[in-house]
């Protein structure tokens, strides 16, 4: 009688990581728990001081960054330290592929960076070196530091590089890995635009022979013009523009704003270009002109120019064309700058009195006529119901009691002359001139008088005026008689 050996289990080694399902087996499961079990730090994060709570700060030159790094443990936690470091860079980086032959080929790599910002703070740490206990619960620890005086440059993402500043923290615990989190923060440089360089008006012409085949068609001209250079985002920007097509072709009229990311590295250039807004004119038949009476293109939403850094530029450019079919397109360009600060009401306050009057004339020696459009008639504004309305609505009266009681002269303003000559002593000419004077001033006198149709109503307000006014008159003519009329019309 044979016995049967006894059987063997063999397992496959893959089994002992994985089921069939892919997931880790029982014997392995107990050993990943535990890091998940004793992990006490429930939450990590860095908060910025923000005037609003929904939207995230903007920083500048100068600013002062601050907020608060937040702590939030299961369990009481010992901790070695807890260390802040705010960085800024500008950095650039792209590949191209060469040719060394027929069969060969390889990448050339390019890429720069340049630092704006460096600062290091410790939030946590025990001067004797000695670990810190914290208990369960909330724990938050404020940080502030101040950005460079100098020049900063705005953030900016693009395809072959950036501009980003941020905060990073690290949380050093015995027998575990540093916990590292990472914040970015907005810095936008100001650009006013309220500057005599931005507030100049910028024009140009450009010509050129259409050909077509070695064939010459004509010649089709550009002249354009926009009142200044600097412009905010939001804004609209009336083009002046004339074209002029002497070819046997139709040729159609647009404007474009662009946006040119300019990237720098190792005495290498990479561009990119994106056209931003787009204005369509009408097709120009042959041998015809048109005028652009300020046709109007609207900016974006974009983000201001990067002049300021070494190796990021970030341009913009307005494009006047004329498209003239089988051949390639005129184009003139004239500069843009994308500010942050928009144009002040009453112009630069920068720029003097002079500087505005030759830019004034500049533009007028312009060629291209304008003709603005005339303004809408009263009734298409104001309809007929609101015009009944006002007229018929009742003006509340207003208590002069307090203003009567001062001097008239009082509210006119205090000039000091010598004491004019008598009158035989002056000669005619003087005389007229007196009088018109007197005139304005009598002039003047009602009009102060005259706040509400009531002010004559009042026999005392009445005489209180003509002793102001004989006072005076008798003052410049001191050898006439004034003839004073007391009706309420005077």
């Amino acid at each position: 009688m044979s016995a049967s050996a006894p059987s063997i289990a063999t397992t496959h080694p893959r089994s002992l990581i994985s089921g069939r399902d892919g997931t880790l087996s029982e014997g392995l499961q107990t050993f990943a728990r535990p890091k998940m079990i004793f992990d006490k730090l429930k939450k990590f994060e860095i908060v910025f001081d923000s005037p609003e709570m929904d939207c995230p700060p903007v920083f500048s030159s100068g600013d002062v960054v601050s907020g608060k790094v937040v702590l939030e443990l299961s369990a009481e936690t010992k901790v070695e330290s807890l260390k802040l470091h705010a960085e800024g860079f500008a950095r650039v980086h792209w590949t191209e592929s060469r040719s060394a032959g027929s069969s060969t080929a390889y990448t050339q790599n390019y890429s720069d960076e340049v630092e704006y910002l460096n600062r290091r703070e410790v939030l946590l740490q025990a001067d004797n070196g000695e670990l810190t206990v914290l208990s369960a619960g909330r724990h938050e620890y404020p940080f502030s530091f101040q950005l460079p005086e100098e020049t900063l440059v705005t953030s900016f993402e693009g395809k072959h590089g950036s501009i980003r500043y941020w905060v990073k923290v690290k949380l050093h615990r015995p027998w575990a890995t540093v916990k590292k989190i990472k914040k970015e923060f907005t810095v936008i440089e100001p650009i006013d635009i309220n500057t005599p360089s931005l507030l100049a008006p910028q024009a140009g012409t450009k010509e050129k022979m259409a050909r077509i085949w070695y064939r010459n068609c004509g010649q089709v001209s550009i002249t354009a013009k926009i009142d200044r250079k600097g412009y905010t985002p939001g804004e609209v920007i009336p083009v002046f523009a004339e074209f002029d097509n002497s070819t046997s072709r139709s040729v159609v009229p647009k404007a474009y704003i662009t946006q040119t990311q300019t990237f720098l590295a190792r005495g290498t250039m990479k561009q990119k270009r994106a056209v931003v807004a787009t204005l369509s004119g009408d097709i120009l038949g042959a041998r015809r002109r048109e005028t652009w009476h300020g046709r109007a293109i609207k900016i974006p939403p974009v983000g201001p120019s990067i002049l300021q850094c070494r190796i990021i530029k970030v341009e913009y450019t307005l494009r006047v064309c004329v498209y003239v079919p089988g051949t390639s397109k005129l184009s003139l360009e004239l500069p843009l700058v994308m500010g942050t600060i928009p144009l002040h009401p009453f112009g630069s306050r920068t720029s003097s009195v002079s500087s505005q009057y030759s830019v004034n004339m500049e533009w007028l020696r312009m060629a291209i006529p304008e003709q603005p459009e005339p303004p809408p008639d009263y009734s298409s504004v104001v309809s007929d119901e609101d015009a009944v309305q006002s007229s018929t609505a009742v003006q509340p009266e207003e208590d002069l009691s307090g203003v009567l009681q001062r001097s008239l002269l009082a509210y006119v303003q205090e000039f000091r002359l010598r004491p004019p000559p008598v009158y035989s002593e002056v000669s005619r000419r003087l005389h007229a001139r007196l009088h018109s004077f007197i005139y304005l001033l009598d002039c003047a006198f009602q009009l102060l008088l005259s706040v509400t149709t009531k002010v004559f109503a009042s026999e005392e307000i009445q005489n209180l005026y003509v002793e102001q006014k004989t006072e005076i008159y008798g003052n410049l003519f001191p050898t006439r008689e004034l003839k004073i009329n007391n009706n309420n019309n005077d």
